[in-house]
């Protein structure tokens, strides 16, 4: 074979086109993976239209899992056959960033696939910025990550989600026994952070959402006690009367001891902040562009804090992987959707649309 078929952005063009492209040729020291699943990411639409895509046009998709279909004469430890992960996370792997577990704080981080946030120079960027949302992808050598047997193509490819809420939970730094919020709780990574609170001494869940009955369901993934807050419940003016920081301090009067926020925009970060107890932390992970219209007098009083991070470490990943292997967590229920790549624009219009509740969506090749 020497074309495949691809899902790729263009520059200065509106919409995603599935096309044929040639199969890339592994160079030395890469792995050519034969993509089995890739994983759909809720807000890559957004950030191409922001422009967070440096290298147009380009192959879509940060998320892949496989089989290995050839390796560069440099490599070693990797045969052809192999079941294998694409760790997507570019970094230099030298930076004080990179060997302490921050390597996301590497000035040339950026991910495979998907978007770049730095303006320095980033030769891996530049050389593998094509993902995997396509039948094939090329990654260099120590981006691949052996597979447990147990863990199937669809999951594997969503690990990377899953590290993202181990490493916001981390963020959070949670005494035991902690009453955490997580705000768009529907999402992709509110239900990985639901289906990850046990394993962080959670006693209890606050789960916010546009949808009650969605809420509910997302609810059932973890056995912790659970209370539910709609925003279509609200009163209309919640957004500027603070309705949503009255009805937390209802539930949970003491405070939360965090919030794990992915609310992509509005009001309800600071909201849902004002509820925290004294000491709480908030974990930002959902790229909110809306001021934070909290005074910093509120943080000192109060002693809060908070935090940002834009993605997982490696040892997240790896860590994810052995509690899959394990089988001490059980991930196969987050995946509510799979599309073949023929309809990959299909399901990307689909999750933009949120028509129906969609957890974790895979495509496959």
């Amino acid at each position: 074979m020497t074309t495949m078929l691809a899902v790729r952005a263009h520059r200065g063009a509106d919409a995603l086109v599935l096309e044929d492209v040639p199969v890339p040729v592994p160079g030395p020291r890469d792995v050519l993976v034969k993509v089995a699943a890739a994983g759909l990411a809720p807000g890559m639409v957004r950030l191409l239209a922001q422009g967070a895509f440096k290298h147009l046009p380009t192959t879509l998709g940060h998320e892949a899992a496989g089989t290995v279909a050839a390796v560069g004469s440099e490599v070693g430890g990797v045969a052809v056959g192999d079941r294998v992960r694409v760790h997507p996370n570019l970094n230099c792997r030298e930076c004080g960033y990179c060997r302490s577990d921050r390597d996301m704080m590497c000035a040339q981080q950026a991910m495979l696939g998907h978007a770049a946030w730095s303006a320095v120079p980033m030769p891996l960027y530049e050389e593998y910025h094509d993902g995997g949302l396509a039948e094939y992808v090329r990654v260099p050598h120590w981006l691949i990550d052996p597979l447990p047997d147990s863990v199937g193509f669809d999951v594997a490819a969503k690990v990377h989600d899953l590290a993202n809420a181990v490493r916001a939970l981390k963020c959070a730094g949670l005494p035991f026994g902690s009453t955490v919020v997580v705000t768009a709780a529907t999402g992709t990574m509110g239900t990985a952070t639901v289906k990850l609170a046990e394993h962080f001494g959670i006693a209890r869940l606050v789960l916010v959402g546009r949808d009650s009955a969605r809420l509910e369901s997302v609810g059932r993934l973890s056995g912790l006690p659970a209370d539910f807050v709609a925003l279509n419940d609200l009163p209309g003016d919640w957004a500027t009367s603070g309705a949503l920081t009255r009805r937390l301090r209802e539930l949970v009067p003491h405070g939360a001891d965090a919030v794990v926020d992915f609310l992509p925009g509005g009001p309800g970060a600071v909201q849902a902040m004002a509820a925290l107890a004294t000491g709480g932390t908030l974990v930002h992970m959902g790229a909110n562009t809306d001021p934070l219209r909290l005074p910093p007098i509120a943080l000192m009083v109060n002693c809060w804090r908070f935090v940002g991070t834009r993605a997982c470490t490696r040892a997240d990943a790896r860590e994810v992987l052995r509690l899959l292997e394990t089988g001490a967590l059980q991930a196969d229920d987050l995946i509510t959707h799979r599309f073949p790549l023929t309809d990959a624009i299909k399901a990307v219009d689909a999750m933009q649309r949120r028509d129906e509740p969609m957890w974790m969506t895979v495509v496959n090749p």
